[in-house]
Parts: C-alpha cells; sequence; structure tokens
C-alpha cells in the first residue's frame, strides 16, 4: 500500500490478513479487535498487551487460515502497541504554546523550538494566534509582547517533519485569541503543505469510539489532527474541528499546585457527556504577575522540575493518575511547559507511557539546553515595562 506522501507499507512493520468485518468494542480504555476472514488488506496492527490501572491498553485477535501469529514491528507514534488502538484511546504528551521559544522573555514557554518538540516525542502543538493585517501571527496575549513569526512559517516546519515520519500521527491545537472566522486558518494551512495531511473526521462531532485506529489513520496518510478552541465552523471546514464538543479540558492556566481533574472548559458539560469525550489535562503552573494595572500569567518556571516530574506533590505524574482514578481513564494530552524540565530528563514522557501501559525508551530532550531559558525576574518586570509603555502610548494617541 502507497501513502499519500509517496511512502510505502511493505510487508516490514505490516502484514496481509483476509477480512471482510471488523468490530471493535470499548469498555473504559480497552481496545478489542476481532477479524474475519476473507478478502485482502494491509494492516498495521498492534501486540497483546495486558492493561492496569486503567490505563490505555490494546488487545487484538485474529482469526487467519495460518495459525502463525502476526506480530507488528513498525512503531505508531512510537510504539507497536499503538497502531491498533483508536486515536481517542492514547494518551499524548503536548507542548503548551510551542512556537513561544525565546530566552529572556517572560512569556515564553518552551526552551526547544519545533522540529525538536516532534523529534523528542510531542505529538500535540498548541498555540495562540492573532491577526495582524490580514496575516495571522504567533503571538503571546499581545504581538507587542511576543511575536515568533506568521502561523504559515511555523505550519511549514511542521509539514517538513510531517512529510518525513510516515509512521506518526501529529494533533494542532490552534488558539483563535481574536475569533476570527475560521476561513482564514485555510490560507496557512494549504500553503505549508499541511493540508495535504490534514485528516476529516466521519462525523460531526467525534465521540470517543468514533475516533480511527492509529494505523487506519496513517495508511491513508492522513495523520494531522487539527482542532481550533473558538469559532470552528465544521460545516464549512469540516477539517478543522471544534474543540469543546469533541474534548474537554481541566482548569486552565492553573496556578493552583493541586492540578485538579475538574472539567471547566466547556463550562456546564454534564459528567456523562464528558465521559464520552477525550479530554486534556492543563499542567502548566503559572504565576500571576500584577503590576498596577497590569496583570500578565507566567509559567512558573522554579517549579518545572516537580512540575514535570513523575511523581510528587505537583507533578504531572501524580495529575496523571488522579485524573485516570477520577474519570476511569485516562487524559488524552499532557499539556506542559517546558517539557524538557523534570526531576529526570524525559520524565513528561515517561508519564505519558505510564498512562499508555508501554515502556519510554528513555530518549530526550533535544540538542540545546533548557537553561538559557526564562526564570522569573528582571525579564519579567521588563516585559511589564514594555506592555506599560505600549498600552501608554496607545492611550495618548
Amino acid at each position: 500500500m502507497t501513502l499519500d506522501d509517496g511512502h510505502t507499507v511493505t510487508s516490514t512493520g505490516a502484514h496481509s490478513a483476509t477480512t471482510t468485518s471488523n468490530s471493535t468494542t470499548t469498555s473504559g480504555n480497552f481496545t478489542t479487535t476481532v477479524t474475519s476472514s476473507s478478502q485482502s488488506l494491509t494492516l498495521l496492527v498492534g501486540g497483546q498487551t495486558g492493561g492496569v490501572n486503567g490505563t490505555n491498553a490494546t488487545t487484538t485477535a485474529t482469526s487467519t487460515a495460518s495459525s502463525t501469529p502476526v506480530v507488528n514491528t513498525q512503531p505508531c507514534n512510537g510504539h507497536a502497541e499503538f497502531c491498533a488502538r483508536k486515536y481517542s484511546n492514547i494518551t499524548m504528551v503536548a507542548a503548551h504554546n510551542s512556537p513561544f521559544v525565546k530566552p529572556g522573555n517572560a512569556a515564553a514557554n518552551q526552551a526547544l523550538k519545533v522540529t525538536a518538540q516532534l523529534d523528542d516525542g510531542i505529538r500535540m502543538l498548541q498555540f495562540q494566534t492573532h491577526l495582524v493585517n490580514n496575516t495571522l501571527y504567533l503571538c503571546h496575549t499581545s504581538c507587542d509582547l511576543l511575536n515568533m513569526g506568521p502561523l504559515e512559517d511555523y505550519l511549514t516546519t511542521v509539514t517538513k517533519w510531517v512529510k518525513t515520519h510516515p509512521y506518526d500521527v501529529v494533533t494542532i491545537l490552534i488558539g483563535n485569541y481574536d475569533y476570527v472566522d475560521p476561513g482564514n486558518f485555510t490560507g496557512p494551512m494549504q500553503n505549508s503543505g499541511l493540508m495535504d495531511y490534514v485528516f476529516t473526521p466521519s462525523k460531526i462531532p467525534m465521540a470517543l469510539d468514533d475516533w480511527p485506529t492509529m494505523s487506519s489513520m496513517i495508511l491513508s496518510g492522513k495523520r494531522a489532527v487539527v482542532f481550533m478552541d473558538y469559532q470552528a465552523n465544521q460545516t464549512a471546514y469540516p477539517w478543522l474541528m471544534d474543540e469543546f464538543s469533541q474534548m474537554w479540558e481541566t482548569p486552565f492556566s492553573p496556578t493552583d499546585a493541586a492540578f485538579p481533574c475538574t472539567e471547566q472548559r466547556p463550562p456546564d458539560l454534564s459528567a456523562q457527556d464528558a465521559k464520552d469525550r477525550m479530554y486534556m489535562a492543563n499542567h502548566n503552573l503559572n504565576l500571576d504577575i500584577n503590576i498596577a494595572s497590569i496583570s500578565l500569567l507566567i509559567p512558573n518556571t522554579a517549579s518545572l522540575n516537580q512540575t514535570n516530574a513523575v511523581s510528587g506533590y505537583g507533578s504531572l505524574g501524580k495529575m496523571a493518575r488522579n485524573c485516570t482514578a477520577m474519570w476511569d481513564r485516562p487524559p488524552n494530552f499532557l499539556l506542559v511547559d517546558y517539557y524538557n524540565y523534570g526531576n529526570i530528563n524525559g520524565s513528561v514522557f515517561e508519564v505519558a507511557a505510564e498512562m499508555n501501559n508501554v515502556t519510554w525508551d528513555g530518549k530526550c530532550c533535544g540538542a540545546a539546553s533548557a537553561a538559557s531559558s526564562v526564570m522569573p525576574g528582571v525579564s519579567v518586570m521588563s516585559t511589564l515595562l514594555l506592555i506599560a509603555g505600549v498600552q501608554y502610548m496607545a492611550s495618548i494617541f
């Protein structure tokens, strides 16, 4: 089978099976796929894995003419076990404000750029956009505070990575800060080339069991899943998925190190509806800085090693386990700042591996060091003074 980007799937990492029907049932986070005999298909399948403590798991049983068990060795998003799982049955690490890499700027959220993020295992890229002179820019709160350039340039870099990694599914969560018409996002998606890989859902909205398996997404070549928080219109743009009708979030921009697992966005979502959607654990601890009339939430970088740790109070591991216990399934996305910090190098990926019931390979993080990333101090003051100056100049002209 040939993928949309020209890659060919051969017998290595795939197998030919005879099938007429596939039936999938899901109970909690366990997925069982049974395949019966009939016509030839090429499939990527995961190995048989048992689950514990509500973690994601896959069990695959195949009935064919051969008694030889088929074992897939081609990883899907880094793990062969993921191939037979639904997209909605995997926990992924998400880079909060992925493009905002700026040493010395208090509004930065990451130390390593997007290519390094993806190389290390980040599989959701979240960011905020602003429309300036009919061009979408990547800005944090204000383009005067932190502007990382046009959205199209960033997506072009992402597309280059997606094109060269045909067995990976990447998720993008767009923050539509200015509530602009969703049609504004079509140009950057098309011009960057990412539209060639964008997944279009089979129904609107997608509930937990509606999502396809990772292998089917990979074999179709539609490996970029795009959500937008506000103003999505899936009637006009079905590929640009409305975030809050298909997933919910724990408290946004948290300043509480206890990191509650309660549902906050969208508001007033019933517990029953929440159980039928994916969810994101917001685990990026913030400081609320106030000077005069200026208020700014910035990453609490002083606590990063514990915030991104595997265990202990305020850790990502503790929150993930708490949320799993509360909702009877792990979070789908773990949103973090400075993912390369932690009690060990790559601790955020160890937490995700625990939620997925797989073994993390221990490889992380990037070529650059986080040592130069911003710490609260003079840079915070200079940033606030910059905002104050901009606001003052705007008020007198």
